[in-house]
C-alpha cells in the first residue's frame, strides 16, 4: 500500500508543497492528494486588484498538476481528526498517513460587533468579487472606507482610489498608517495617499460597523457606502479543534521542521503554522513566511519517509513590500528583530521588483513539473522509523 500524503489548502504553500513533493518522491511509493475548496490557484497578495476592478488570470489547479501524479480533490475541509488520521469534507472522509496543513488564514473581525454583516474584505477570490460588485454598484461617485492600517488596508486603499478616481476613498488607522516604516518609506507613503486623494483617520479605532459607515470608539461617525475590513487575519478553527496543540490563536505549534509537537505525522505551513524565526520572533503572516515554511516541510518529510538527513531552511523575513497602485510601491528592508532600517525602494522601481516577485511566486506555484527529475526517492523501507530516527 503506497504511503497516502494529504495536503489541505492549495494556496502559495499548499499547491507549491504539493508539486515538489511530487518531484521529489517516487510515485510508487506515495498517493499525493490535495484539498481545496475552489479550482483555481488564487493570487491572494493580488485580490485588492481583483476587488478595483482589475481582471486576473484564472490558473486551474487541474491544469497546474496536470502530469505530476497529484490528485486534486476540490471540496470543503470540514474537521480534522488527528487521532484517527482522517479529514472530514463537505464531500466524504479521507484518511491520511502524512498530513500537511496549509489552509492558511481569514478575516479577523475582533469581536468588532457588524463586520460579518456589512463589511467586505479581501482575503478570498469570493469576498473580491463582492467588494467588486458593490464598487461596481456605486458608479462613478460614492464613499469608501477601508478599516485598518496594515500592508492589506493601504494597499486596497491605494488600489481602489487610483482604480476608480471618481470614489471618495478613505482610510480608518488605529494610529498612523505606516507607522513601523523608515521616516523616507512613511515620507513617500504620505505623498502616495495625497496623489490618490486618500483621506486618513489616524488614530480611529473603529467600535462598530453599520450600513452606512463605522462608529468609532471616541463617538466618531465616518459614513461610508463600502467599508471594507482590512483588520488582520485569524486561521481556520479547524485545526483548534482537531486535537493538535494550536497557540491560543489557533495556530498549529511545530518543531524546527515545522512538525506538529503533538502528532509527529503531521506537518504545517503558512499562515496556519506558528514557528519562530531566526531572529527569535513567531513568524508574521505573510507570502514569504508560507515560502519558508513550506521548503522546510517538504524537506522535512521527503527526508523521513526516505530515510535521509533533513536541510534546514532560513526562516528569517527580509521586509515589507506595498503596492500603491500600478505603478508604485515601497520595499522596507527590517533588520533583525523585524525594525525597519533607514533603507527602503520606492516608487516605479519598488513595484517593478514587487510585480516581479509576485510572478516568480505565481509561476513556480503553478508550474511544478519544472526541472521533475527522471529519478525520484524511494520510501525508507519503514517510514515511521525513519522518522523516530530523525528526530533524535
Amino acid at each position: 500500500m503506497r504511503h497516502r500524503i494529504v495536503v489541505l489548502g492549495a494556496g502559495y504553500a499548499g499547491a507549491y508543497s504539493a508539486g515538489v513533493l511530487a518531484r521529489r518522491l517516487d510515485p510508487a511509493d506515495t498517493e499525493i492528494t490535495v484539498v481545496n475548496a475552489a479550482p483555481d490557484f488564487v493570487e491572494r497578495l493580488r485580490l485588492h486588484q481583483l476587488a478595483a476592478g482589475q481582471d486576473l488570470k484564472r490558473l486551474p489547479l487541474a491544469d497546474m498538476f496536470a502530469g505530476t501524479g497529484v490528485r486534486l480533490r476540490v471540496a470543503r475541509v470540514e474537521a480534522v481528526d488527528a487521532a484517527s488520521r482522517t479529514v472530514t469534507l463537505d464531500d466524504g472522509e479521507l484518511a491520511y498517513d502524512t498530513l500537511l496543513y496549509a489552509l492558511g488564514s481569514t478575516v479577523a473581525d475582533h469581536g468588532v460587533p457588524g463586520v460579518a454583516e456589512h463589511a467586505f474584505h479581501v482575503t478570498d477570490r469570493a469576498a473580491a468579487l463582492r467588494l467588486r460588485e458593490r464598487l461596481d454598484g456605486l458608479g462613478g461617485g460614492g464613499r469608501v472606507l477601508v478599516v485598518g492600517e496594515g500592508l492589506t488596508g493601504i494597499e486596497t486603499a491605494t488600489e481602489i482610489a487610483e482604480s476608480r478616481p471618481g470614489l471618495k476613498v478613505a482610510l480608518a488607522a488605529r494610529g498612523e498608517p505606516g507607522d513601523w516604516l523608515s521616516p523616507a518609506a512613511r515620507r513617500h507613503l504620505r505623498r502616495a495617499f495625497d496623489r490618490l486623494g486618500i483621506t486618513v483617520h489616524a488614530h480611529t479605532s473603529v467600535e462598530r460597523v453599520e450600513p452606512t459607515g463605522v462608529m468609532g470608539a471616541n463617538g466618531t461617525v465616518l459614513a461610508s457606502e463600502a467599508t471594507v475590513w482590512c483588520g488582520g487575519f485569524a486561521v481556520h478553527p479547524i485545526a483548534a479543534d482537531s486535537g493538535l496543540e494550536v497557540t491560543d490563536t489557533g495556530r498549529i505549534v511545530v518543531d524546527r521542521t515545522m512538525r506538529s509537537v503533538s502528532h509527529p505525522d503531521v506537518y504545517a505551513a503558512g499562515d496556519s503554522v506558528h514557528t519562530i524565526g531566526e531572529n527569535g520572533l513567531p513568524l508574521p503572516m505573510s507570502c514569504a513566511s508560507a515560502g519558508f515554511t513550506a521548503m522546510q516541510a517538504i524537506d522535512a518529510i521527503v527526508g523521513r519517509l526516505t530515510g535521509r538527513e533533513i536541510s534546514s531552511t532560513a526562516l528569517k523575513y527580509y521586509g515589507n513590500h506595498i503596492s500603491l497602485g500600478r505603478r508604485d510601491a515601497i520595499f522596507q528592508l527590517v533588520d533583525g528583530r523585524a525594525q525597519a532600517t533607514s533603507w527602503c525602494l520606492r516608487g516605479r522601481p519598488a513595484s517593478l521588483v514587487k510585480n516581479g516577485i509576485l510572478r516568480g511566486a505565481a509561476w513556480s506555484t503553478g508550474h511544478p513539473t519544472f526541472g521533475m527529475p527522471t529519478r525520484r526517492r524511494r520510501l525508507a523501507a519503514s517510514p515511521a522509523r525513519s522518522a523516530e530516527t530523525a528526530l533524535a
